[in-house]
């Protein structure tokens, strides 16, 4: 008596394969919808999110960096100040600066973005508006002072809340946004700072105080307009629907497969944050970077007047063009840098540029002034490209989420050391050469430049070490940070 077993037989292997063919089929069309849900959701978020984090990076520089205007304007001597009283005041507004930046970076995310940004911005901007009626160096000395601990909780808080929304390979290009708003600001700054010029004595008061009055009120209104727009998480954003914010969800459920973490540090990440030599040369980089930057950004309009020997109006408007350059050139420099994945060539290839720049105006008293202006926009070329692209090639480069932070923390803070060092090598005893400042500026891109190569070296090695390690040749590391087999560098 036979048995009929058909139904129990193996399906033949061409139908195998049609079913298999079928889920690959189905897979891909769900990832493909996937990525055009995605697509929108980053789009709202660079609508609603980078707007308000750009608006505020902006008004930041604007108030830190209208000294240098002020001073063409007649605040030296309003305020009477004397020999190198303007240099203190301009490195005053670090050192506080420095030491909240740290500390902001841990804490940010457990207190919550949408209170720490609005309430830092608020108090900056009460302080900026208080700098308007200073009447002497002490008054300047303090408002500098109080200014620094309030800004240092931005650029930090700015930086996690973008790792919060984007992914790794979509940050390098808002971190971008935050360095050209950096530019930006010092070409608006010239542009209210020729504007206010007509506003000399309104009121009883001279056109550098209405210079901090303003900004300073416009920067508490905006402050209070950000506690309201600036959400918690994705679960509340206002701007998100519901198949928005699940597809938020399963972003954060890829980065943190990915990165590791929920955000929340530890003293193990703390710790690996401390023995990764990286960390130190990307500090040491960010140091050398913010010297250049914030010396050419506050100090140019003075350099034009006092340098150049340009009035007070030329040396407003002839700023505007150089730092709109160096905000365009970064923009660029960005977008390619996050296209193509390459952090390496965005750092080196703009180097060059601000060696020539500053070479030509060491070059001496009998080159036109023509010619030194445009060793500015070379500068400018330079500027903020290297210090964006290098905090993006460290945040990039960094897991779990506890390390990233303690790295950009440890980077913003020293790295501003750099602003304090910034202040001293223009001083005023050495116009119109300023020999000091443009020699120490060149010097520090040579060393950023030099260490970016060392930085490729140590990626690249460890890069062949994981290969080694996922072809059994190591023993695996048990701990997950950006050192394990599975994480790829950036370079």
């Amino acid at each position: 008596m036979s048995v009929h077993r058909e139904s129990e037989d193996p399906p033949a292997k061409p139908e195998l394969e049609s079913q298999f063919h079928q889920i690959e089929l189905d897979n891909s069309a769900e990832d493909a919808n996937f990525k055009r849900r995605e697509a929108r959701v980053v789009a709202k978020l660079d609508l609603y999110i980078c707007p308000i984090l750009i608006v505020l990076q902006l008004i930041s520089f604007l108030d830190r960096g209208n000294i240098g205007f002020a001073a063409t304007q007649g605040m030296i001597t309003d305020l009477n100040l004397v020999g190198t009283q303007l240099n203190t005041a301009v490195s005053l507004f670090y050192p506080l600066y420095i030491l909240s930046e740290f500390p902001a970076a841990l804490i940010v995310k457990r207190v919550g973005f949408n209170r720490v940004i609005p309430a830092a911005a608020a108090c900056w901007g009460i302080v900026c508006l208080g700098n308007g009626f200073a009447k002497s160096f002490g008054d300047l000395a303090a408002c500098r002072l109080l200014m620094g601990m309030f800004e240092g909780f931005l650029m930090p808080s700015l930086t996690l809340m973008l790792a919060n929304w984007y992914k790794r390979e979509e940050i390098g290009l808002r971190i971008s946004y935050l360095f050209i708003a950096s530019a930006i600001s010092s070409a608006f700054s010239g542009v209210i700072a020729f504007a206010i010029l007509f506003m000399d004595g309104k009121a009883g008061y001279p056109g550098w105080r209405w210079l901090y009055i303003i900004e300073g009120s416009v920067t508490v209104v905006i402050a209070s307009v950000c506690y309201f727009i600036i959400p918690s998480s994705y679960t509340t954003a206002y701007f998100l629907n519901e198949a928005d914010r699940a597809v938020m969800r399963k972003r954060a459920e890829l980065t943190e497969a990915y990165s590791g973490g929920k955000g929340h540090y530890t003293r193990a990440e703390f710790m690996m944050t401390i023995k990764d030599v990286k960390t130190w040369i990307h500090t040491l980089i960010q140091i050398m970077c913010l010297t250049v930057m914030y010396g050419f950004s506050v100090f140019l309009p003075i350099i034009l007047r006092f340098g150049f020997n340009f009035s007070v109006e030329q040396s407003q408007y002839l700023s505007i063009p150089v730092f709109f350059w160096g905000s365009f050139v970064y923009a660029i420099g960005g977008y390619l840098s996050d296209r193509f994945s390459r952090r390496f060539l965005a750092c080196v290839l703009c180097s060059p540029f601000g060696i020539v720049g500053y070479a030509i105006l060491l070059g001496g008293a009998h080159l036109s002034v023509g010619v030194k202006y445009f060793a500015c926009f070379l500068i400018a070329t330079c500027v903020w490209m290297m210090g964006g692209a290098n905090i993006a090639w460290l945040s990039t480069n960094s897991a779990p989420d506890g390390k990233r932070a303690a790295s950009l923390g440890l980077a913003f803070a020293l790295g501003n050391l750099g602003g304090i060092i910034s202040g001293q090598i223009y001083p005023q005893t050495m116009a119109p050469a300023y020999t000091l400042g443009h020699a120490w500026s060149l010097g520090a891109i040579c060393i950023s430049f030099s260490s970016w190569w060392v930085l490729r070296y140590i990626y690249y090695r460890r890069e062949r070490l994981k290969g080694e390690v996922r072809e059994g040749g190591l023993a695996e590391i048990s701990e997950f940070s950006d050192r394990a087999p599975t994480y790829k560098y950036q370079h």
